[in-house]
C-alpha cells in the first residue's frame, strides 16, 4: 500500500490538510508496552504548526487521541489508531488555485496520477500527513527505549547558506536543541537563522535548509543484506517527506574527497566490545548497523508555496499569475526536526524486531 511503511512494525497514515482530522494505524507493536498520550504528545507539540515567529500561523493545537490498541495504559498487540482533529481549517484559501497548479508543489502530479485531487492545501501531499507519522513514531521511540536504549536526536545544521557548528554527537540532547525556535543547539548561528528566515517570510518567500541526525546505542545487527540495508531504509523514509532533496549518510558527499586509507574506520577495543575509531560509515557497514552512533543528514527544499506572484498557467495551458493563498511555513527545517526523528524510531523499531525474530 501507498500509505503503509515497515514489515512488522507496519505504520498506515491517513488523511489531508483540510480534512476532517489524520492520523495513523500501527500494526505490530508488541504487547504490555506502556503507553499513553501523554507519550505521544511532546513529539506533536514540538511538530505542530504556529509555535514560533518562523513557523506557519496555521493555528493547530494536534492533540492526539489514542482510539485502540491500548487497555489500562498497555498495549494489546492488537493495531493502534491514532488520531488528531483537524480544527483550523481554511479549505476557502485555495478556492482561486483550484484550476492553477502551483509551480513546484504536487497539485499538478497527482492531478495527472487520479484524475482528482484534494484542491484545498495539498491533499496528502502537505505536511500535515507527517501527524500520522509523527504519533507512530514516538510509540516505535518508547519500544526502542524499552527494549535497546536508542536514543535519538535530530537538530537543524543548515539554512540557506548559513551553517552551524557540529555538537557534540556523543552528548547532545533534545533539550539543547530546542532552546532555540529554529532548533539549532548552536545558539550564534540560530540567531542568524532566525534572521535570515524572518525576512525571507517578510518578503513572501522560502528559503530550504538541512536536518541532522545521531542515533545512538542502536544494536549491532540491524538491517538486511543487498536491498532491505539499513541506510537504504532510512534514505527511504526520510526521502518519502514532504520537501526532501538529499540524503547522505556517514561521511556523505564529503567522502568522495576521501582516499581509503583516511575514510576507512579502523577497529578497536571499547570497553567490552569491538567498535572502531572513527566514523566515516556513519554506524552502518554492508546494510547493517555496527554498534556505532548512526548518523546521517536530510535536505529540505525551499517549501514550493510563496506569497510572492509566479507567472504559470492553468491545467488547460492558459498563461497566468499565481500568488498563493493559505498560511505556510517559510522554512520547514525547525517543525522537521521531530519528523526525523520519528521516521528514524519506525525504521529502527522495524529492523530491531525483525532482529528479534532471528534470535
Amino acid at each position: 500500500m501507498a500509505s503503509t511503511f515497515g514489515k512488522l512494525f507496519k505504520v498506515t497514515t491517513f488523511g489531508e490538510s483540510h480534512c476532517k482530522g489524520v492520523g495513523a494505524i500501527v500494526d505490530g507493536c508488541p504487547p504490555k508496552l506502556a503507553l499513553t498520550e501523554s507519550d505521544i504528545q511532546p513529539q506533536l507539540s514540538r511538530r505542530r504548526p504556529g509555535q514560533s515567529a518562523v513557523s506557519t500561523s496555521r493555528d493547530e493545537k494536534d492533540h492526539v487521541i489514542i482510539q485502540s490498541g491500548t487497555e489500562n495504559g498497555l498495549t494489546l498487540g492488537t493495531p493502534i489508531s491514532l488520531y488528531v482533529a483537524n480544527q483550523d481549517q481554511r479549505p476557502g484559501d485555495y478556492s482561486e488555485m483550484a484550476k492553477i497548479p502551483r509551480p513546484s508543489h504536487a497539485d499538478f502530479t497527482y492531478q495527472m496520477k487520479y484524475d482528482i485531487r484534494a484542491s484545498s492545501g495539498g491533499g496528502r501531499a502537505s505536511a500535515r500527513e507527517t501527524i500520522g507519522r509523527v504519533c507512530a513514531g514516538a510509540i516505535a521511540e518508547k519500544l526502542l527505549k524499552e527494549y535497546a536504549h536508542v536514543e535519538i536526536v535530530s537538530w537543524v545544521s543548515s539554512v540557506g547558506d548559513i551553517e552551524s557548528e557540529a555538537p557534540n554527537l556523543a552528548t547532545i540532547t533534545r533539550d539543547q536543541v530546542d532552546q532555540t525556535i529554529i532548533r539549532c543547539p548552536d545558539a550564534k548561528a540560530a540567531k542568524s537563522m532566525e534572521k535570515v528566515i524572518s525576512k525571507t517570510k517578510d518578503d513572501n518567500d522560502s528559503i530550504g535548509g538541512v536536518v541532522s541526525c545521531v542515533c545512538r546505542n542502536v544494536p549491532v545487527g540491524l538491517g538486511e543484506p543487498i536491498f532491505d540495508k539499513l541506510e537504504a531504509l532510512l534514505a527511504q523514509a526520510m526521502m518519502s517527506l514532504p520537501a526532501t532533496k538529499g540524503f547522505e549518510i556517514g561521511s556523505g558527499f564529503k567522502g568522495t574527497k576521501m582516499t581509503g586509507s583516511t575514510h576507512n574506520d579502523p577497529f578497536i577495543m571499547k570497553g567490552d566490545r569491538l567498535g572502531t575509531k572513527t566514523n566515516n560509515s556513519g554506524g552502518i557497514q554492508g546494510g547493517i548497523s555496527n554498534g556505532e552512533p548512526i548518523t546521517f543528514k536530510v535536505a529540505f527544499k525551499p517549501p514550493a508555496t510563496i506569497g510572492q506572484e509566479q507567472k504559470t498557467a492553468t491545467y488547460s495551458g492558459k498563461e497566468t499569475t499565481l500568488a498563493a493563498k493559505g498560511r505556510h511555513d517559510p522554512c520547514v527545517v525547525a517543525r522537521a526536526v521531530p519528523i526525523v526523528e520519528s521516521m528514524a524510531a519506525i525504521v529502527l523499531a522495524d529492523c530491531l524486531l525483525q532482529q528479534r525474530a532471528y534470535l
